[in-house]
This record gives structure tokens, sequence and C-alpha cells, in this order.
């Protein structure tokens, strides 16, 4: 009899701990990207580049040596003294693998972009940090130096704070430290007000990373390039792939090289005007910001998260930095290099940090509603015998167009086979809502969901307006029932414009308040997309008796900066 097999155990591979590159995103969907620092996009028409180069362009390989060329020229360099990479990442990459080993250390000054420490780690290499705050960490980056030291780093402008090495520094940092490798990033230096790329070049321990990325706008497409000592660039070129960049890729670049310098240069003057603008803007409003020369502004707040997050509920992306033991930690916001966009930016940082008013929906917000309308839904389905599961009239208070219950009701009846007019479900409803004669109707159980207080001192800080799909008289009605009334300055209305998520009653409001920004609370998707259409804020508020959880998911899917789980936390919220 044999032996059975037995299965032998896989060894696990030595595998360094590394933590893959992933930025933390704010739980609303955005459109407007500023938070990856990317440029404007070429033109569409530069695509027509590629047909011309023919179906080869896709079967050979091909080493990028005309961008090389164009790239030295204008440099005033040999050729040999050029290295095109997958963007400037690789060119960090390749720079670590060839100076930064074992034994060998990197010097950073922090905060810096994550891939530094992220290549060094890669590579087996140490780090040693030196704080920058304000002015370049000279004294302190040459303390850190040694006999171990592989590299430096230099970016200027930095990320992500923006701020810049004078010429007189790095000539200092180059002349302390011979035997180090200096790695000058320039990545954003189109953007700064002084071109540190000449004397960067004749420094004989200093490589510059370049990208595609920023001022040219070829995130998408992979492009960089290290430029330096023909010795340094041919260790670099040794340390990675013999064909970095794709043909097509390299194709385009060659193209935009030659055709774009016109539209570059106007992006980048686009750009300087916006980064002041910005800069006063949020200082302005409370804000501290930091003196940037890149294409973005990093900025201290009150609360950096919170600002992340309110951006993204008005559809804008910005990156949030953590804080460290050195580093209080903030908000980078790229200048989007348009007019357009740049005011839809100022507008939403203003509606944010300087609201002109608080907007609220009724049902499920000021009132609570789970005995009346909610209780009306499933009564008036009852008397056409259907009985509806509360979680059936949560998911379809959760649709799109569900601010009129009377055609939620319908909506439902019709699912479980019952063919009904609008109208006499109307009736229904209100029968049962309303009361008649001695039986008092569902709206008796309704409660002010807010204190009285908590709408007091709120109503003291600013004017505070109604945006439901009541009708008048029971909005009124309950407004006089719990002595509120006279803290609304402005109740919209179902009479008075189209439903929500059409953005017109929130238009409505503020126009009739006489204001440009507001906050709106909500507790359906309708309410969230109607603000974000308007140009408010979008909260959330989780309903009584809803999961909380399944709300602010779905609250947030419709574009919610926050989903607030108490009445109270909008008071927190306020500047």
């Amino acid at each position: 009899m044999t032996e059975p097999k037995t299965k032998r155990p896989i060894p696990s591979p030595n595998v360094r701990r590394l933590s893959s590159y992933a930025v933390p995103r704010a739980p609303a969907p955005t459109d407007l990207k500023l938070d990856a620092n990317e440029g404007a996009s070429p033109p569409a028409e530069l695509l027509q580049t590629l047909p011309s180069l023919g179906p080869e362009l896709f079967c050979r390989y091909q080493k990028p040596h005309a961008l090389e060329e164009m790239l030295a020229e204008s440099l005033g360099i040999a050729p040999a003294q050029v290295l095109v990479t997958a963007g400037g990442d690789e060119a960090i990459d390749r720079a670590c693998r060839a100076f930064l080993f074992p034994d060998r250390e990197m010097v950073l000054p922090t905060p810096a972009f994550e891939m530094f420490a992220y290549f060094a780690q890669l590579s087996g290499g140490r780090l040693k940090t030196a704080s920058w705050a304000d002015e370049f960490p000279l004294e302190a980056v040459i303390k850190l130096v040694g006999k171990k030291t592989g590299i430096i780093v230099v970016t200027s402008p930095n990320n992500p704070t923006g701020a810049v090495i004078s010429a007189d520094e790095l000539t200092r940092l180059s002349a302390a430290c011979p035997h180090a490798l200096l790695l000058v990033d320039l990545a954003y230096g189109l953007f700064a007000e002084e071109d540190l790329s000449p004397l960067a070049l004749r420094l004989p321990n200093a490589v510059v990373v370049y990208s595609f990325s920023k001022a040219q706008g070829m995130a998408g497409l992979r492009v960089g390039f290290a430029a330096g000592p023909a010795p340094i660039i041919d260790a670099m070129r040794m340390a990675g792939a013999p064909y970095p960049v794709s043909n097509a890729s390299h194709a385009l670049a060659v193209a935009w090289f030659r055709q774009g310098r016109a539209q570059v240069d106007a992006y980048v003057a686009r750009v300087r005007r916006e980064r002041a603008e910005l800069f006063q803007l949020l200082a302005d409003l409370g804000c501290r910001p930091v003196p940037s020369q890149a294409n973005f502004v990093f900025t201290y707040c009150r609360d950096a998260l919170w600002l992340r997050d309110a951006l993204a509920g008005l559809g804008i992306a910005v990156r949030l930095s953590p804080a460290d033991e050195d580093f209080a930690g903030g908000v980078r916001i790229t200048c989007p290099g348009d007019e357009t966009s740049f005011e839809r930016l100022s507008h939403a940082l203003r509606t944010i940090l300087r609201p002109q008013a608080l907007l609220f929906d009724m049902d499920g917000v000021l009132a609570e509603v789970s005995r009346s309308y909610r209780a009306a839904i499933a009564s008036t389905a009852e008397s056409y015998g259907v009985a509806l599961d509360p979680a059936e009239i949560t998911a379809a208070k959760a649709e799109d167009g569900a601010n009129d219950d009377w055609e939620v009701t319908r909506r439902l009846l019709s699912r479980h086979g019952v063919d009904a007019e609008l109208a006499e479900v109307t009736a229904r409803f209100e029968d049962l809502y309303q009361g008649s004669g001695d039986r008092p109707g569902l709206r008796e159980l309704e409660t002010l969901r807010p204190d009285r207080s908590l709408l007091e001192r709120l109503a003291k800080r600013l004017p505070l307006g109604i945006v439901t799909g009541r009708p008048q008289a029971d909005a009124e009605r309950f407004l006089r029932r719990f002595k509120v009334a006279d803290l609304f300055s402005v109740v919209v209305c179902r009479e008075d414009a189209p439903l929500k998520p059409n953005p017109a009653p929130v238009r409505s409001a503020l126009k009739k308040l006489g204001v440009e920004r507001a906050w709106l609370l909500g507790d359906a998707p309708d309410d969230i997309r109607a603000a974000r259409a308007a140009r408010a804020l979008p909260l959330g508020l989780a309903a009584v008796g809803d999961d909380p959880a399944a709300t602010a998911k779905m609250l947030y899917t419709a574009g919610a900066a926050r989903v607030l789980n108490e009445f109270r936390q909008l008071e927190e919220l306020l500047p």
C-alpha cells in the first residue's frame, strides 16, 4: 500500500514589507480633480500625430532618442546627459537603484513627495529626514550627511508645500556633500519664479528630474526625464528597463514639445495668477496658506479633513496631507488653470468657510415623520390590500424623484400589481394624514426633531430657510404648532417651485434670502442632488429609524459632504 501524497508547504518568499501608494479619497463623488497636480490637457488634435506614424508604432521596440535629443538641445547639454523615463517617478526609482544600497542612506527634507521614501525603502536604503517648515533646512540637511549618504533629495518647488530652495543654498549643499548624489526634483520648476535648471545642470554631483505631467498636461502618458553628468545618467540608464516609455507616449511627447510651447507658457502664466489669488482668498477666509511657487497652494486650516470632504460635496477633489510629529498637516489645492473652474473653486471655498445661510429639508430633518408620512404611505397601500415592509418604503424614498410621498405611494402600489390613479392615491393618503371628523390625522404624531434652543442659536449666526416638498399649508401648520415659524426667514414649498432634485427650489430660497452661499441639510438623495446642482453645500442627516450605515452610504453616493447622525453636529461644523 502506497503512502498518500502530502502537499509540501510553499516557502514564503523573503519579501520586504511595503505599503502601496494609495491616496485616501473623500466619500462624495467628484468631477473637478484638483488633488493630483495634473496640468491642463493638450488639445485633442494632438492625437492626429499617431495615425501618420503607421502600424510600426505598435509592433516595434523603440528607444526615445528623438525626445532625448530635443530635450538636450533645449537645455544646452549633450544627448548623453538626458534619460527619458516613465514619468518623473521612474527617474527617482532609477536613481535609488543606482546610488542607494542596503548600507546607504537617503537624506530627505520633509514633508516630501511620498515616492522618495517608497523607492528608498524598495532599494533597501535607510532614510534620514530634516523638517522643512519654511526656509530650506540647509544646515540640518548637511548635519545629517555622512559617509554612508548615497542621495540627498531637493524638490523645488516642494510637494506638498510649494516651498523652494535658493540658488545659493543649492550651490552650498552641492559643495558640502560632494560624495553624495544630489537628486534635484524640478517637476514643478516651470511654475517657479527662478529657474534652477542652468545652475543644477552645472553641479558635478547633481541629477535633475523633470516631468511632462504638470505644465505639459501629460500625466496619463507617463513621460519624464532626468538630466545631469553623463556618468550619473549612464548609471541610471542601466538601472532600469531599456524601453522606458511606449512608442505612442514618445511620439505624442515629441509632438507636444514642438507644438505646445505657447499653450504651455500661457497655462503657466494663468496658474501663477490663480496661485496668488487662491493664496489671498484662503488667507481672507481664515486659513493659513503657505507661500507657494508650484501649481498648487497648501494651506493649514481648522479642520483639514472637513475642508477636503466639504469640497468633495461640491464636486471638487483636493489632497489631504495628514499630520505627523513634524508637520501639522493640511490641504493641498491644485490651481485649475482656467477661469470657469477657478470661479467654481473660489465659490466653493467661500460657501464652506463663509456660508451666508442655512437651508433645511422639512420631512425627516426638521420634522420627525416616521409615524406620519411614512405611516401614511404604509396605511394607504394597506387600503389597497398591499402590505409594505418598512425597508421597502425606505428604499423607495432613496430613489430619484422620491420627494413626493403621494407619487412614491403610487409607485410602490404599481410594483405590487395595483394600478391606481395618482389622484385617488393622494385622496386616500391625505385622509389618513390630515384626519377627518373626530378622527385625528397622522400629522398629530409628528415631532420637532431639533430643540428650539438649537435652532435659536443657529438663527443668531445665520438666516435660516426651508426647502420642502410639503404643501404650504402643511408646512406652516407644523411650524406654528411647534412655535418655530419665527426662526425661518424663507419657506419654499411644493407650490413655489419644481420638487427636488430639481435645483430650482434651492435657488429660489437663496434668491429670497438675498444670498449666494448656503448649506443645505437633507435626509434623501434628492435633497443632496438639488443642493449640489444649486451650488449649496449638501449635508446629510440619517432619518430616525433608518440604518445609519446604509443611510450614510446612500447619501455619500448622492454627493453629501458629510452625513450627520444627530442634528447638533451641524452646529459643530459651522465656522
